[in-house]
């Protein structure tokens, strides 16, 4: 089984991303947030995409794979039924099923990360992502934690393990 990361950026800075990605051997980001803007330095699309390739790390940003707006301000207010509704319903779209074929392709020809926001995956919809890589191309999918030491742990998420 080939395996598939994914992190999130929240409370940390690109350097340690950054380093975290390197450590365990990322060639490939997958961004899978649908504005890939962002208030943290350095994580907007194009400073992102430069700070990755100045370490020799590719940038892919997957639209599709996004959560809508009204996804968005479901999380900001822990509304997690309607959350996961919306995220469930946006996945099953054919472009989403689109971008989920060329996730795996990428994935399998390069060690990748599913890159989102949320620092906990159990609250971010990169877990959605990533179950159903994992269900339909057979992905094992594990977390990345970045930590400000720079010393990144990694723990197996399963769609169980987040109930």
């Amino acid at each position: 089984m080939t395996k598939l990361w994914t992190v999130g950026y929240e409370k940390a800075t690109l350097p340690d991303v950054l380093t975290t990605l390197r450590t365990a051997g990322i060639g490939r980001v997958i961004d899978v947030r649908q504005l890939p803007l962002s208030r943290r330095a350095g994580f907007s699309k194009r400073q992102l995409a430069a700070g990755l390739a100045e370490a020799g790390i590719g940038y892919v940003h997957l639209r599709a794979l996004g959560t809508p707006a009204e996804g968005r301000e479901a999380n900001r207010r822990r509304q997690w039924g309607r959350f996961w509704r919306i995220v469930d319903e946006s996945l099953a779209i054919l472009e989403a099923e689109v971008a989920l074929q060329q996730a795996a392709g990428l994935a399998r020809s390069t060690p990748s990360c599913l890159l989102c926001y949320e620092a906990d995956p159990c609250i971010c919809h990169r877990r959605r992502v990533g179950e159903l890589l994992a269900a339909g191309h057979g992905f094992t999918v594990h977390h990345l934690s970045v930590s400000p030491s720079s010393n990144p742990t990694a723990r197996q998420t399963l769609s169980g393990s987040c109930r």
